[in-house]
């Protein structure tokens, strides 16, 4: 059976007896979105210029009527009022109260926003230093360390801009700050990126109000050692939020720890993470294990990493990244960052070229179970342990997965188990089994004759049916041939599932 697709998907897919070949037409031609003229200035200048821009709605969006019960709180996306959301307004209007390229330098009407900001704060920190993230945790140690991150940043910059206007704002800081570092020394956590948000928050602290429990605790949470595997991803695989975040989080403690065995980690990161971005700047998140998954994503979170490492090692991969992401999608995508380039005060030059150092490859992670090509314009995906099998990006169009299933008990979405290297490409396998079941033993028989007391697993099975899945996947010229064999219990319908992103159209064979 042979399919084609012409008009604007541009693809050309042919198939015969479970083979298929995925070719995007590369004389198809697409406009990209450009990216919109930059304000004259520096990074930084450009930055604070954007921030300038959000200011007025950042101050419109808080309560002011001391009548209302979430006064001086702000909404999130959501419309929730937690303390987020007033920590990221003290963020922000700390931010360009201190630049001088500011229109709003040394403005003191933000000071009476961020005093309300963190009054709110304060009247939602529980007796024991936490708060709540009102949408999932209670109590919570680890989004106290979010909170910490953005108001000790903030009280780092006030301080060391020394304005007598904001001693009561910064008095208010404190003491919320002092308080939630009780909670951070002896609070516990649920996930592995929680001992990184932690232990950066506490080394936020120690810096401002130095003290041996802060240590101690951080040099427990350190103890566990990083959670980063061979490829240089870390545990949750999650390309998109958690592993940016924890490049900034040990960005932070080797920094202020004077633990510079921090950055290997890091440095392994960003190395893997040039070749999990497609050529329209999003990322890779097919192998994440957390709320990223499959989703579109860009890549500017990276950008304060890339940056800090190109200083840091002076390292022109790592400029070259940091120069691709600012050209990519301007500096509005990362403005939000301003606080973090402002406490570091190195910046980069303006970058010689917006060239990706990687732009042809075939990289494969054996420990992620990913293979990785990339060709110009044209880039493609395959993965194991996931029902998203392949992907592959070519210009403006995106097939988003090849997916294949059959009726199989149930249990027949095919999802690799392995993923190995062969002579001409790769491989993917799995092997499922549908077995029946035979009376319980009768000395073990419960005498209600409940069901539930019986478990499956302790029945002797028969007739049991088998389905084994393989796809073997190699590049040929300008595209990718995928074959697919199931062998087994005969007569099982089977699928294979083609889904496009956007305009695309779901084919089913």
């Amino acid at each position: 059976m042979t399919y084609s697709i012409f008009d604007r998907r541009k693809f050309i897919l042919t198939g015969v007896y479970g083979s298929m070949t995925l070719i995007p037409l590369l004389e198809w031609t697409c406009k990209s979105n450009p990216v919109p003229v930059q304000p004259p200035g520096t990074w930084i200048e450009q930055m604070v210029h954007y921030i300038d821009e959000g200011i007025p709605a950042t101050i419109k969006g808080q309560i002011t009527d001391p009548s209302n019960p979430q006064y001086g709180g702000s909404p999130d996306a959501y419309e929730i009022y937690n303390p987020h959301a007033p920590a990221g307004l003290i963020q922000s209007l700390t931010s360009v109260y201190i630049s001088p390229s500011s229109s709003y330098y040394h403005d003191t009407t933000l000071i009476k926003p961020m005093i309300l900001g963190i009054d709110y704060i304060l009247r939602h920190q529980h007796t024991d230093g936490t708060i709540d993230l009102v949408t999932t945790n209670f109590h919570s140690t680890p989004d106290n360390g979010f909170i910490v991150e953005l108001i000790a940043l903030s009280y780092k910059l006030l301080l060391k801009d020394g304005q007598d206007e904001t001693m009561e704002l910064r008095t208010k800081l404190k003491s919320f700050l002092i308080k939630a570092g009780d909670a951070l020394t002896v609070g516990g956590i649920h996930t592995p990126n929680h001992r990184w948000v932690v232990s950066m928050a506490l080394a936020r602290l120690n810096e401002l109000f130095p003290n041996e429990k802060y240590v101690k605790r951080i040099n427990q949470w350190l103890y566990e050692k990083i959670d980063i595997d061979a490829d240089g991803q870390y545990n949750e695989r999650s390309t998109s939020v958690y592993d940016p975040l924890t490049n900034r989080w040990l960005i932070t403690i080797a920094t202020l720890m004077n633990k510079p065995e921090l950055y290997e980690p890091v440095r392994r990161n960003l190395d893997m993470t040039q070749y999990l971005i497609h050529p329209n700047g999003d990322l890779v998140t097919e192998m994440s294990k957390r709320q990223d998954q499959y989703s579109s994503a860009p890549s500017t979170p990276y950008i304060f990493a890339y940056h800090h490492m190109a200083i840091q090692f002076n390292e022109e991969k790592y400029k070259v990244m940091a120069a691709w992401i600012k050209s990519k999608y301007g500096v509005r995508a990362f403005a939000g960052y301003l606080p973090y380039f402002l406490e570091y005060e190195k910046f980069l030059p303006e970058p010689i070229s917006d060239k990706l150092p990687l732009d042809k490859y075939e990289k494969y992670f054996e420990k992620s179970k990913l293979v990785r090509w990339r060709d110009g314009n044209t880039d493609a995906t395959l993965v194991a342990q996931n029902s998203n099998l392949f992907s592959m990006h070519h210009e403006g169009i995106i097939l988003q997965a090849v997916r294949c299933a059959t009726a199989f008990f149930g249990k027949g979405q095919f999802i690799g188990d392995r993923l190995e290297k062969t002579n001409d490409g790769y491989m993917i396998h799995q092997k499922l089994e549908g077995p029946y079941f035979q009376p319980y033993a009768v000395d073990s028989l419960p005498a209600d004759g409940d069901w539930d007391k019986m478990p499956r697993e302790k029945r002797p099975q028969s007739e049991v049916q088998y389905m084994e899945y393989t796809l073997n996947v190699h590049q040929v010229e300008q595209g990718f041939k995928l074959n697919f064999s199931l062998k087994g219990t005969e007569g099982v319908p089977v699928a294979i599932e083609l889904s496009f992103k956007n305009n695309g159209e779901e084919l089913i064979n």
